[in-house]
């Protein structure tokens, strides 16, 4: 497997491409757990019935002269540049993305730094046009994505962050607006849904229930703002008379006024 490894990262060199699919890079990693060459952990660890521990990673092998050396920035033997951004702690290898070391995250994120700051309660870094406007769940960042089911924090696939402090994969977040709007973790709108509501309105009022449901009243709990309303029935919708959202759900039974009855 070193070898076949060592292979592809020459023959990647040889057609002027560096590295892999993940990253641009001028040397293979050597795994501490198998002793076995990869151009990065994510090659190894798709490959491997184990995962490679980037902290613990000693050696790189330069791509053009084969040496195995200690991990560097550049190869002590013909100075091929292993990646214009290195960081000694992940042993990351790349070009330059303005990435950044976040000691608190204790991964490498990208940058620019000056762009981002760390959450303390969140756990992780956020862009700082959120800073105070975000709502805060401890060590978010920490729980895996709720539609893929895949880690967050080490992911190279940017989060988003919800009005409800969740977080899902970018990716995620976009494929489960084609189905919906609300977080699968607390059922909160995912995104500004006041247009939405507005020409939900006029649906209702352009559509009047028969008669005998004209009366029936029903208790609803709103999903974004957690008010508890006695609102009139209608199928379309029942309307929160707190917030005016639309995003609710029935808590207890209908009733119908005793005139009706």
């Amino acid at each position: 497997m070193a070898a076949l490894a060592l292979e592809d990262g020459a023959r990647g060199q040889a057609q002027g491409r560096r590295g892999c699919e993940h990253y641009d890079r001028g040397c293979l990693l050597k795994a501490p757990c198998c002793d076995k060459l990869y151009s990065c952990r994510l090659c190894h660890d798709n490959n491997e019935d184990h995962l490679l521990d980037r902290f613990r990673v000693k050696e790189v092998q330069c791509i053009n002269c084969e040496k195995i050396q200690r991990a560097q920035q550049t190869c002590e033997e013909c100075s091929t540049l292993f990646g214009e951004y290195y960081c000694s702690m992940c042993h990351l290898f790349d070009k330059d993305k303005k990435q950044y070391h976040c000691e608190n995250c204790g991964i490498c994120r990208i940058g620019p730094k000056e762009d981002f700051f760390h959450c303390l309660k969140c756990n992780l870094c956020l862009t700082v046009n959120l800073q105070g406007k975000h709502k805060c769940i401890e060590n978010v960042s920490r729980q895996n994505c709720p539609i893929c089911l895949e880690d967050i924090h080490t992911s190279r696939i940017v989060a988003r962050v919800l009005p409800c402090g969740h977080l899902l994969h970018r990716t995620c977040y976009e494929e489960m607006l084609k189905e919906g709007y609300r977080c699968p973790l607390c059922m909160r709108s995912a995104l500004d849904m006041s247009s939405y509501w507005r020409h939900l309105d006029d649906e209702v009022a352009q559509t009047p229930m028969p008669s005998e449901y004209q009366n029936m009243t029903v208790d609803i709990l709103c999903h974004d703002c957690n008010g508890k309303s006695t609102v009139q029935f209608h199928i379309l919708g029942m309307k929160c008379n707190f917030c005016e959202s639309y995003n609710t759900a029935q808590s207890g039974g209908c009733r119908i006024s005793v005139d009706q009855q």
